[in-house]
């Protein structure tokens, strides 16, 4: 019993831990300086050579976390290490710890690429980066949230339940875009009145590692739920409602997953 006692406290830990960190985020690329440690554009500008390594490397060590601890093959070599009821815990620490890098160790490039000037677009801006945030949270609450960030896993395993097997849905903004979620952070990341060099290493470098990410994620909802999310990628746009040319990857590529599968 003090054993899944503990792993309920840790995965209670890991997910203040991990909120915190998105706190700090909306707040980082707000620029509210007064309520968080850093902002995009706060400190002094180093060279521009030094700042865009530091800022990709780190970049870059994010979206490596996410993509490979999300993966089924690390998953299955991790969980001999970690216990399985935490082990969705345990990739939610690491997810805060490479965000909170990124926030900590960001170097500024405040020189201005584009700034509106227009009080009514500027308006709708604001308000977007706001909206996008609002999708990225509901859009957890669609999936199960506490399902999505580890809660749920040690709570089960603390009152002795097994775990139910992922079930395919079309909650909410999912019967609309696939990635809804991801959706959410592209409007925030880019609803910017003043965009900065800085802000724009930013956003580019966590949309390219959307596109990544959600290729993989992709493959491996086909491996698991198979025809039926076939058919949901070919009904369902992948980000935006109405693209129809942005629906579903290569048929060849669903046979490909297949035949991995």
């Amino acid at each position: 019993m003090m054993k899944k006692l503990i792993a309920f406290i840790y995965g209670i830990i890991c997910y203040l831990i991990f909120f915190g960190s998105f706190l700090w985020l909306i707040l980082f690329l707000g620029n509210f300086e007064a309520y968080a440690p850093t902002k995009v554009n706060s400190g002094a500008a180093a060279p521009l050579v030094q700042s865009l390594f530091v800022n990709v490397g780190l970049i870059a060590l994010f979206g490596i976390q996410h993509t490979v601890m999300a993966r089924k093959s690390f998953k299955n070599w991790w969980t001999k290490l970690v216990p399985k009821p935490v082990e969705r815990s345990t990739y939610v620490l690491f997810s805060a710890i490479a965000l909170i890098l990124i926030l900590w160790f960001w170097q500024p490039l405040p020189e201005t690429i584009w700034k509106v000037e227009t009080a009514g677009v500027s308006l709708v801006l604001q308000w977007g980066f706001w909206l996008g945030w609002l999708i990225v949270f509901l859009s957890t609450w669609m999936i199960d949230h506490f399902n999505l960030f580890g809660i749920k896993q040690v709570w089960n395993y603390l009152r002795d339940k097994e775990q139910s097997p992922p079930q395919f849905m079309e909650p909410g903004f999912y019967r609309y875009v696939r990635h809804p979620l991801m959706l959410g952070f592209l409007i925030a990341f880019w609803s910017v009145p003043q965009m900065t060099v800085g802000h724009l290493v930013f956003s580019f470098g966590m949309t390219i590692y959307i596109i990544v990410g959600v290729y993989f994620e992709e493959k491996a909802m086909i491996r698991r739920f198979g025809d039926e999310y076939i058919e949901y990628s070919e009904r369902v746009p992948k980000f935006f409602p109405g693209f129809k040319w942005n629906t579903n990857p290569k048929e060849e590529e669903f046979v490909q997953v297949r035949e991995e599968s």
